[in-house]
């Protein structure tokens, strides 16, 4: 028991039992594709988030190790990516200027916070907070932001100091510095731009053209950012482009990740706070989906709690070891997964090869041009654009349409937090106004069998002193009012009505107030001469009912099923009918 106990917390202990020499050879082969695609990857999310580039490598370094150590998937590579880069950028950017101590203090104390609610949520089993994002909320945020981060990229192409944390701010601060633009930047940034996109449509078909092996193939196409890197770079220090004003990275610290030590000022983390925990539930909710989906094409599984104490761990760690917030990538993930890896040690291979690039290779990226990892972030993010989700949503359904539509417009207008927060609150309210009008059918039974369909879409047999109305949601608050002026609508001015019988197929709850309701509507029917009657109630259900004085006071019976209740009201309602004076 204790030994179950341990492996289900320390995941390491159950799949490092059957490590072999294969497992060890296929995970250093993957350790070293995604290392070769992480390092520029590392970097240029470190821009995008305002913070020094040898930040991004430490944030990819110790977090990875944690994750292998409590992390459940075996695929997930953990790290920055796009979309919480830029929600660390609007974080801290209102808190502190970028590029001084306290913005680097800030996104080390945000990453403590988010690794904390993340670890919490995993002990108290709490992941289905994440349900609360809906996927269409989560699509139409996901959207947005890839614009956003695109856009806000194009400074670093141009050359220029636009400034910014709306779509409408970039875009007007980018006009008005359009006369500052570097010619050189430029040519640099379109043309890594244009190289980049080449290398994921075209260059693997080209190396397979020429003969070589798909996995030779796949390797130099994740290397091709590296190719970009070298290329440009050399480009700048051999021209000297730096003294005409292209801005480079410059100086990095060659060390691997320091101790660091987040802020504990109350101040601080009360204003990091709900920032923290937007993070954490957007990075738990890419993360998990990721992990899921590759985690089902080896007929594997993932604890979704447990993944929220690896992914808390991670976080912790990169607080302090000179990171900020990180969560498992899309795009690294599948790398990862498709270049062979087959246990979470080929993350910690991959963080040992960040660690050499962290030591050896930072003096050679001095002259790297930002305009370079701008390109890189921008082919990153684009893949995550897709406005089809509008079509898509407005086909099927308008609420979840204004749902994307909200948060994609809210996210582009006023920024990341308002955008995901408006998502999660116009969704649940959209949830609330939907069951609070719940599809209620009059049901009448289909001839030579016994089931039972609407009235208004199938030929069913019907009595006039019976009413069978069916309810397609659970019972509760918001809702149960809306059954009893339905009732009380359709049988207030039929005299001919003698039982209503309530098919409870799909109530899987009945809170109090619905219980509250039901007892009201039973005494006004009953003043009516009316009985009341319920069917096909489930287990759950039936146990809260015994537990109050509704079934003592119910004027009708609860049946097993609606057959039985169609068979025995209706005779007695025949009977009724026969015996009544002519």
């Amino acid at each position: 028991m204790f030994s179950s106990a341990f492996r289900r917390y320390l995941p390491v202990f159950d799949w490092g039992r059957n490590y072999n020499k294969d497992s060890f050879s296929n995970d250093m082969i993957a350790a070293v594709i995604v290392t070769i695609m992480l390092i520029p990857q590392s970097l240029a999310y470190a821009l995008l988030a305002g913070l020094p580039p040898e930040m991004g490598l430490y944030a990819s370094i110790l977090p990875i190790i944690l994750y292998a150590i409590f992390g459940t998937s075996r695929a997930l590579a953990v790290g920055p990516v796009a979309v919480v880069s830029l929600m660390t950028a609007a974080s801290i950017g209102q808190i502190a200027e970028s590029g001084t101590a306290g913005y680097a203090i800030a996104a080390l104390t945000l990453a403590m916070l988010s690794g904390g609610i993340l670890l919490l949520m995993g002990v108290f089993k709490l992941g289905f907070l994440a349900n609360f994002l809906s996927h269409p909320v989560i699509a139409g945020f996901i959207t947005a932001s890839g614009v956003l981060i695109a856009s806000s990229q194009l400074k670093h192409i141009l050359g220029v100091d636009a400034k910014g944390h709306t779509l409408v701010e970039i875009v007007v601060s980018i006009f008005e510095h359009l006369g500052e633009v570097n010619l050189a930047t430029l040519l640099i940034g379109v043309s890594a731009t244009l190289f980049l996109f080449w290398v994921r449509k075209g260059m693997k078909p080209m190396l397979l053209e020429m003969g070589l092996k798909p996995r030779l193939a796949d390797v130099l196409t994740k290397a091709g950012p590296v190719g970009a890197v070298v290329v440009t770079t050399a480009v700048v220090w051999i021209f000297g482009l730096d003294q005409s004003g292209v801005k480079i990275v410059g100086s990095v610290p060659q060390s691997l990740p320091p101790l660091t030590m987040p802020s504990f000022s109350s101040e601080l983390i009360g204003a990091l706070f709900v920032p923290a925990l937007l993070i954490s539930i957007i990075g738990f909710v890419e993360s998990v989906s990721v992990a899921q989906t590759l985690a089902a094409k080896k007929r594997q599984r993932i604890d979704p709690d447990q993944e929220l104490i690896g992914l808390g761990a991670a976080n912790i760690g990169a607080a302090f070891t000179g990171g900020y917030p990180v969560t498992g990538g899309f795009a690294r993930s599948v790398v990862n997964f498709d270049a062979g890896a087959e246990t979470p040690a080929a993350g910690a291979y991959t963080a040992v090869g960040l660690a050499i690039a962290a030591v050896s290779l930072t003096p050679l990226i001095f002259f790297l041009p930002k305009a370079t990892l701008a390109a890189t972030i921008i082919v990153a993010v684009l893949s995550l654009v897709d406005f089809s989700i509008l079509k898509h949503s407005w086909s099927y359904s308008k609420s979840d349409f204004s749902a994307v539509a909200a948060t994609i417009l809210l996210t582009l207008g006023f920024g990341v937090e308002t955008g995901v927060s408006a998502g999660v609150i116009l969704s649940i309210a959209l949830y609330l106004y939907k069951t609070s009008r719940p599809h209620i059918a009059e049901v009448g039974l289909v001839p030579g069998t016994e089931h039972f369909r609407n009235i208004n879409r199938h030929e069913v047999l019907t009595s006039p002193q019976l009413l069978t109305i069916r309810i397609d949601e659970s019972l509760y608050f918001a809702n149960a009012r809306f059954l009893e002026d339905y009732i009380y609508d359709r049988a207030v001015d039929d005299d001919c009505l003698k039982h209503v019988v309530l098919q409870c197929s799909a109530v899987n709850e009945v809170d109090f107030s619905a219980l509250e309701s039901l007892e009201a509507i039973n005494h006004r029917l009953q003043d009516a001469g009316i009985q009341l009657h319920l069917s096909e109630v489930k287990g759950p259900v039936m146990d809260r009912l015994q537990r109050s004085h509704f079934l003592d006071e119910l004027s009708g019976r609860v049946f097993l099923s609606q057959y039985q209740a169609q068979e025995e009201l209706a005779s007695v309602c025949t009977r009724q009918t026969a015996q009544a004076p002519a």
